[in-house]
């Protein structure tokens, strides 16, 4: 009899040592970095290729891992009901019960969880060829069990197949980028730089282009001399050029092919040469992309078009640069302003232009103002005031308070911002 107690407490601990290892290969193959996987896997590591392959039917891992470890632990339990039994008595399945509950819950999944958890890419390497052969040993049975499972799950109304892949690759960069800025992995700008890059895809025209409003045009019908002296005097190097409408572009002038043509004409210049160096206008709809805009502006080796709406009016203008700084930032030269559109005050108020866009603030603030209604400041009170105010106006949206300060005719010029917390 104690023989037989002393061979099944030895099997036991051989059992809860099996149990330990498939705890921690569980937690480690789920918690190692694919990416880093995928890394190693190309630097011509085999284990690393097999952990790519386990990882890429998870629930075949899974239902291998868990089966194994279920049949150890019932297996481990009933040896030591049985061996208390013959000790103690029918009292004996009480403390098989405790004891192994303890042992279990310690030695088979505490720590090595905890030290897979530690170290999930190193244990995941070193289980990756067991696990390998323990899924195919069992795939029959994990098999069989998910269909069982997927079943029993449609009779609750529940569609396993249809769930595989909750979050896209993109949610998924972006759910880690987010994760690693706020441990302090990733600083605010690269994190700005790399969430700008996913967005790429999401942003139109329309989001970030220069309003016509805001754009230096020229009409071909004025005087030469005046011509000549705006375009030497403007900060900017390409400037559109409209006849008799400003909806009628008929070309694009840059500063460079105006002082060639002028010294080639002997410091002479006029209307016909002006229309010659004049470069064809190139228009683009305003729900194109920045991504499929910026393959374009590679694609055509340019750096400037016009911008234009459905009926092909002139809304405005993009270039290569404005898309560049949704990537890394505002993006300033010697010829350029300082922008002024934005004030943060001592007390952490912002004083903003009411053509500032909602995705600079939220940028520079790490604000969450929604940008789907509208694209500016001011665009997002009127949606959500629902009026066009007066200046004095205050309205609380979203934890914030927004004060109109100026207003021109119906536009709203400059708003004060109050942020959540601040009086």
């Amino acid at each position: 009899m104690e023989a037989e107690i002393i061979t099944a407490i030895i099997i036991i601990v051989f059992l809860i040592i099996f149990s330990g290892f498939f705890s921690g290969s569980e937690t480690s193959l789920t918690a190692t970095s694919a990416s880093n996987m995928h890394k190693l896997s190309k630097e011509g590591n085999g284990r690393a290729g097999l952990v790519e392959k386990l990882m890429e039917d998870p629930e075949s891992l899974i239902g291998a891992i868990l089966l194994g470890n279920n049949l150890v632990n019932i297996l481990a339990s009933a040896l030591a009901t049985y061996s208390f039994i013959e000790l103690f008595g029918e009292i004996g399945v009480v403390y098989a019960t405790f004891v192994m509950t303890l042992i279990v819950l310690i030695f088979a999944e505490v720590m090595p969880k905890t030290y897979a958890i530690s170290n999930p890419e190193r244990v995941a390497l070193k289980v990756a060829p067991i696990i390998n052969v323990l899924v195919m040993i069992l795939s029959p049975i994990v098999r069989l069990i998910q269909a069982v499972a997927r079943q029993s799950l449609r009779l609750i109304g529940v569609n396993a197949a249809e769930n595989q892949r909750v979050l896209s690759p993109q949610d998924e960069i972006r759910g880690a980028i987010d994760l690693q800025a706020h441990e302090g992995g990733i600083v605010k700008e690269h994190k700005d730089m790399l969430a700008g890059i996913l967005d790429l895809d999401e942003i139109s025209l329309e989001d970030v282009m220069v309003h016509r409003k805001n754009v230096e045009t020229i009409n071909v019908a004025d005087d030469i001399e005046d011509i000549f002296q705006q375009i030497v005097t403007s900060s900017y190097t390409r400037l559109p050029m409209w006849e008799e409408s400003q909806d009628n572009i008929i070309g694009v002038v840059h500063a460079k092919d105006i002082l060639r043509i002028t010294r080639k004409s002997n410091g002479k210049l006029n209307h016909r040469n002006l229309r010659e160096v004049a470069i064809s206008p190139w228009f683009v709809p305003e729900t194109t992309s920045l991504r499929e805009q910026l393959k374009m502006f590679l694609a055509r080796k340019a750096h400037f078009a016009l911008v234009v709406d459905e009926y092909g009016a002139l809304m405005g203008v993009i270039t290569l640069e404005d898309i560049l700084e949704e990537i890394v930032g505002e993006i300033t030269d010697e010829h350029d302003t300082l922008n002024s559109d934005i004030n943060v005050l001592k007390s952490g108020i912002v004083i903003a232009e009411g053509t500032t866009p909602i995705r600079d603030l939220n940028r520079q603030f790490n604000w969450r103002l929604s940008d789907d209604e509208a694209i500016t400041i001011a665009g997002y009170i009127i949606d959500q005031a629902e009026i066009i105010p007066l200046p004095g106006q205050t309205f609380d949206i979203n934890g914030f308070k927004l004060e109109i300060l100026t207003r021109t005719r119906n536009q709203i010029t400059k708003v004060k911002i109050y942020p959540p917390g601040d009086e």
